[in-house]
């Protein structure tokens, strides 16, 4: 008999579009799936609602929360399927002209259990000439979050957060047994490091990584790696999608592992203040001869 705060995680994996109501309806479709197969708590990729790298036509296609219709829609859906909704972001207004990327976790009454603005924004000049600019179309957020799920504490954050393992960390002091880090990864960057990002984050904070992803050609031009993929706290990967489009993938969720692995490497525990170097500059990079 499965113990009652052992539960089942699904991974939507999602290829959205410029339309945000056929990103909405191509989501639920995977959701009420999820669902019927049993998962108690359902994540959605990074940009559910829509994937737009032109600021002005997604600035013309976007709402406020309190006039969204994703927010609305998966707000009843959560509420309809009795099951915890995280949706890995959405694209948003806010109220100062500025536009958020942001997540959501609702409550199996519907109600929002946290909302998340990603912090850390993608500004990269990758090999072969690909570039990003995230700053020039998303206002950051400055906060942290953790949720209180019926389970555990589950810890918020979007893509290239990943990249930033102190987010985590603290997460991780905050109680947090399940992080996470829903994703549009490029499939440059997602064949370099992906895996070994998402595994990183189990394994230094004794955690459950559940990453949802966005796959496949976009109709703005971009691609992305896909392979959502969710991780047990001793580093082995419970469930992977493929890279090439929308798939479900689903996990048993034990809280008691990330426990354990906690208990065999002390690492939260173990750490300790340290004073950094007194000078401001590094030393100069030595050719090498």
């Amino acid at each position: 008999m499965k113990s009652a705060m052992i539960f089942k995680a699904a991974c939507i994996q999602l290829q959205s579009s410029t339309d945000v109501g056929e990103s909405i309806d191509a989501a639920e479709r995977l959701i009420r799936d999820a669902a019927a197969a049993g998962a108690d708590y359902v994540q959605t990729p990074e940009m559910t609602n829509i994937v737009e790298r032109r600021r002005t036509a997604l600035a013309e296609k976007i709402a406020l929360e309190e006039d969204d219709p994703a927010v609305r829609r998966f707000s009843a859906l959560a509420a309809e399927l009795g099951i915890i909704l995280h949706i890995g972001s959405l694209a948003l207004k806010t109220p100062d002209g500025k536009i958020a990327n942001r997540a959501f976790v609702f409550g199996r009454d519907g109600h929002v259990l946290a909302r998340y603005d990603k912090i850390h924004l993608f500004d990269v000049d990758l090999p072969g000439g690909e570039s990003w600019r995230e700053s020039a179309i998303y206002s950051p957020g400055d906060r942290a979050v953790v949720a209180d799920l019926p389970w555990l504490r589950l810890g918020v954050s979007i893509c290239y957060d990943v990249r930033f393992p102190q987010l985590y960390r603290a997460q991780a002091h905050c109680g947090a047994a399940v992080l996470t880090a829903p994703a549009a990864f490029t499939r440059q960057t997602g064949e370099a490091h992906w895996h070994v990002l998402q595994r990183a984050r189990a394994i230094e904070n004794g955690a459950f990584v559940i990453s949802a992803a966005q796959a496949g050609q976009h109709a703005d031009g971009r691609e992305t790696y896909g392979h959502s993929i969710i991780v047990a706290p001793w580093g082995e990967v419970l469930a992977e999608a493929g890279g090439d489009g929308p798939e479900i993938i689903a996990a048993d969720i034990d809280p008691a592992q990330s426990a354990q692995a906690r208990q065999r490497i002390p690492s939260l525990k173990n750490e300790r203040p340290f004073a950094l170097p007194e000078t401001a500059e590094p030393p100069a990079m030595r050719s090498a001869s």
